[in-house]
């Protein structure tokens, strides 16, 4: 995404934890990093599973074929997921990849 003088953005910058502020290289993201796997790896991302519960976690769900939040997850990732999971103490990767990932 262009600034408004056209340019590149310089950084990026994303919540990690509500009271976290990570400032980074526009690149620094799980995104790219799904991107960078798909090409070291040639598997194509729509092939690509990523769970989180972050708001960190949502350039990697865009990136990713499919994409899986955890309950524990705030409304905004939950919404950028294609689907959600239970959440940490009720065991929600677990069930994640039992029944949306190897089903």
């Amino acid at each position: 995404m262009a600034n408004s003088r056209g340019c590149e953005p310089l950084v990026c910058a994303a919540r990690s934890y509500p009271f976290y502020l990570d400032v980074t290289h526009p690149n620094a993201n799980k995104g790219v990093v799904v991107e960078l796997l798909s090409e070291l790896l040639q598997i194509p991302t729509a092939e690509f599973a990523a769970i989180g519960d972050m708001p960190n976690d949502v350039s990697m769900f865009r990136t990713s074929g499919y994409s899986i939040a955890m309950g524990q997850a705030n409304d905004e990732v939950k919404k950028s997921a294609t689907a959600v999971t239970a959440g940490m103490d009720d065991e929600g990767f677990a069930k994640a990849i039992e029944n949306l990932v190897l089903r």
